[in-house]
């Protein structure tokens, strides 16, 4: 197990925590970090665009003119695919893009993000993320004393005052243990973590 400096708000080191190398130090596999955050995007998708088949445009119950004499071609309705207005072929419906990868896919996804980050210097644990109340601006400030540019905090559990507080921050994200996941890992250019988070972590997928 690797040694990793734990920060407090300030920015001092005021100890060190062993991290799983199962975890946060394993092989990393760029094709199953690709295929999960596809299959995530594609989960993303509402998938509600629709268009009018020629069956549900209004109209069209009439012959626009004669079959024979016009010199065109001929049509037997104004709502025809060809026509100004008709429906159209093959156009969009309502579906559902989602799809699953297996959960040992998502799990060594998972595992691969967390070592880039690590090995990428890029990961840092705080012994403890606390606001004593909802404060945008004390939250910007830990954000800038840790010179992190668009990290992603990754609580334990539910705490309001520090999501409320750094929800009007650009590019910053929190994420509670239970919704971690590797479309926002790698979106996000730094990962911050309580003790309590990087321990319930690793209790997961460290198994």
């Amino acid at each position: 197990m690797a040694l990793v400096d734990v920060l407090n708000v300030e920015g001092a080191k005021v100890g060190e925590v062993e991290v799983s190398d199962a975890v946060f130090n394993c092989e990393v596999k760029p094709h199953l970090i690709h295929d999960v955050v596809k299959m995530q995007l594609a989960n993303r998708r509402s998938g509600t665009a629709s268009v009018k088949t020629r069956k549900e445009v209004r109209g069209g119950g009439k012959k626009p003119y004669r079959q024979k004499g016009t010199g065109r071609a001929r049509q037997g309705t104004s709502r025809s695919p060809l026509m100004p207005g008709g429906g159209s072929v093959f156009g969009p419906k309502p579906r559902d893009y989602r799809y699953a990868v297996p959960k040992k896919v998502r799990r060594s996804a998972l595992r691969s993000a967390l070592t880039v980050r690590n090995t990428g210097s890029n990961m840092k644990v705080l012994d403890k993320l606390e606001l004593q109340d909802i404060s945008t601006k004390n939250f910007n400030g830990i954000v800038k004393t840790l010179s992190l540019t668009k990290p992603l905090f990754i609580i334990e559990k539910k705490d309001e005052i520090v999501e409320k507080s750094a929800r009007n921050i650009p590019h910053v994200k929190i994420l509670k243990c239970d919704g971690l996941n590797v479309y926002d890992i790698i979106r996000h250019d730094q990962l911050v973590l309580t003790v309590d988070a990087l321990r319930k972590i690793e209790e997961v997928l460290a198994s």
